[in-house]
């Protein structure tokens, strides 16, 4: 069975009321994690976080808007691959990096795994792989945070079939094994962005939903309760979101499951316990 552990790379902060409707203009801080997940055929890395790169991609030019906009914090400290090694992991035996979507917040440390397999959703990449200047700001893509043979280490999560999921993570019925051991079951998130995916882990305890950006805090889908309308200018369709939003509304109802999400609280970096 797979071990997830959390680690925190980096914060920006952002008005509460854009993650959570109703909630106030007071500034909140939104950790960007990455998780390893250690299965029986390797070690996979979900997201990446920030890194340096982002300060260095966004110093000038169009990104520079990014950055003023979600203001970043990050620390040389908070570099995923020292934690990793902190941690006692080499950052090169990571087998393959899965990429929930391609906003710079989850994508900024990819330079730093340059021997990892990369892995996403076709569509996603699809969406983005030509954008540039505008366009990719308005999907808060950063080009230059792809490494340079982005192409050649690519892997889509569509090549591998779609299997029946238990019957107690229900309303999520099927999903895909990108592990091969039948430890991460990848499945459609949609709403925040295009080609945008989770994964179902398998622990010794139970199931955790890695759910990326389908939410940005607990309350969301504890309570249906959405974000700022004005966020959908950026996020990708409005009704996707809610009806993301609603399965895992019925997911944390039914108790069978843990939920984590990217930016939720601020909690340091721990291992996850599972259900």
């Amino acid at each position: 069975m797979a071990k997830i552990t959390a680690f925190r790379v980096g914060h920006c902060t952002h008005p509460s009321c854009m993650a959570l409707k109703g909630s106030g203009l007071h500034s909140l801080c939104f950790p960007s994690r990455a998780y390893l997940i250690d299965t029986r055929n390797g070690l996979y890395l979900w997201d990446t976080g920030y890194a340096d790169h982002f300060r260095q991609a966004t110093a000038g030019g169009l990104n520079r808007l990014y950055a003023w906009v979600t203001p970043v914090s990050f620390e040389p400290r908070e570099s995923l691959r020292g934690q990793l090694k902190d941690y006692g992991v080499d950052p090169d035996d990571i087998h393959t990096l899965l990429l929930s979507h391609f906003h710079a917040d989850h994508i900024a440390g990819m330079r730093d795994f340059p021997r990892a397999r990369l892995m996403c959703s076709q569509s996603g990449w699809d969406a983005v792989r030509r954008l540039s200047g505008v366009a990719a700001l308005r999907q808060a893509f950063v080009p230059q945070l792809l490494p340079p043979d982005v192409e050649a280490r690519m892997a889509f999560v569509e090549s591998c079939p779609a299997t029946a999921l238990p019957a107690q993570l229900q309303p999520f019925t099927a999903g895909r094994d990108v592990s091969g051991c039948g430890e991460i079951f990848v499945v459609d998130l949609p709403g925040h962005a295009r080609g945008h995916i989770g994964a179902f882990v398998r622990g010794e305890r139970g199931w955790t939903l890695l759910a990326s950006d389908a939410a940005w805090q607990a309350q969301s889908y504890q309570e249906l309760r959405g974000p700022s309308e004005l966020s959908f200018v950026i996020q990708h369709r409005r009704a996707s979101y809610y009806e993301t939003l609603r399965k895992l509304h019925a997911l944390h109802l039914g108790g069978q499951a843990q939920i984590r999400l990217t930016h939720e609280g601020a909690a340091d970096t721990v291992p996850l316990a599972a259900p």
